[in-house]
């Protein structure tokens, strides 16, 4: 490769307006093929040390998914099945029909936010701080029900303009079911089977959603099976995914009310997310402690599970905030 320091004497020395037609063609057509060159160059240059959308920032460990999975996501077997297998399918995929979408629903404290941060650090060596991350949340950035239609206008732009920068961007939106009706109906064209739009492809696109919409029904049937003495794992997604889209559309509370994605069946999977039981608090403890370079505690690890407040009022089996305050906890015993 040429040295860089000569590569730009050679682009940048002025050529004699007094050449030879020949001799000046020939120049031009070096100074030319050079510009490619260290365009080429000044590129993966760029990119050793800026986060750009090439391979070496994106791309795909399938291995870390699952790993992640089993180690961080507690009492949740349907949606790290079908998280694992959706991802791995739509990535493995060269030339992918619609975007991958998937809706997110469960209580409080269930792991839909960390199962999100899980699968953003699979693909984008940056995860949730990749520029090629955007997160949504309902309360923040969309707080005030007046200016919906500025609203719907805002995020067609931020979803075309990002796309147009990387196609492999990675979308989620939090608090859908604290999101205003319709809203969300904005971004259908870029979730639907088009080649492209406006020249803009949006098929290697990912949209997540994150909702409690859904956690009682889902609460339901978990406690449902407990009581008829079936295992946890025994329950599959399709004993719950059709109700809980339906109660989702039904819902005017919800930012998915009526909606013209589940109306149009654009939303790939309806992943539930089970209550967690006080074993399931104890692993988050213990994963807590690992991840701040803490011994494993025992007594710890039961006193924080024990300051939990579970239901229903007779069995007590489900924890009512899932994990959602053990790092606070774990602050105060450490």
């Amino acid at each position: 490769m040429m040295p860089r320091t000569i590569l730009l004497l050679l682009l940048f020395t002025p050529v004699s307006t007094a050449m030879e037609p020949i001799s000046m063609g020939i120049a031009v057509g070096v100074a030319t093929a050079l510009t490619g060159l260290f365009t080429g160059n000044f590129l993966n240059l760029y990119c050793m040390f800026q986060e750009c959308c090439e391979d070496q920032w994106i791309g795909f460990n399938s291995t870390g998914l699952q790993v992640d999975l089993d180690n961080k996501i507690f009492g949740q077997h349907i949606a790290k099945q079908v998280i694992l297998k959706t991802v791995s399918g739509f990535l493995s995929n060269p030339n992918p029909k619609k975007p991958l979408t998937l809706s997110l629903h469960g209580w409080t404290g269930t792991g839909k936010n960390l199962i999100s941060k899980i699968i953003a650090e699979s693909i984008f060596k940056n995860g949730l701080k990749s520029d090629y991350v955007h997160q949504f949340v309902s309360t923040l950035h969309f707080p005030h029900p007046e200016y919906l239609s500025s609203y719907k206008e805002q995020l067609q732009k931020w979803i075309r303009g990002n796309v147009s920068l990387c196609g492999r961007s990675m979308f989620i939106f939090d608090e859908m079911d604290k999101m205003q009706a319709g809203l969300i109906d904005a971004i259908k064209p870029y979730l639907d089977y088009y080649e492209n739009i406006d020249g803009v492809v949006y098929r290697n696109a990912i949209f997540i959603f994150l909702s409690n919409a859904g956690g009682e029904s889902i609460n339901k049937i978990a406690l449902e099976f407990w009581r008829k003495g079936s295992k946890r794992e025994d329950i599959q997604v399709k004993d719950i995914e059709s109700k809980l889209s339906v109660g989702v559309f039904n819902n005017k509370k919800s930012g998915f009310w009526h909606t013209s994605l589940i109306d149009k069946n654009l939303i790939d999977y309806f992943v539930p997310f089970l209550p967690l039981e006080y074993k399931h608090v104890k692993m988050c403890v213990r994963e807590e402690l690992k991840s701040r370079g803490s011994k494993e505690d025992e007594n710890i690890i039961s006193s924080v599970a024990d300051e939990m407040t579970y239901f229903p009022e007779d069995e007590l089996i489900y924890s009512h905030k899932g994990c959602k305050t053990v790092a606070s906890k774990v602050d105060f015993y450490l």
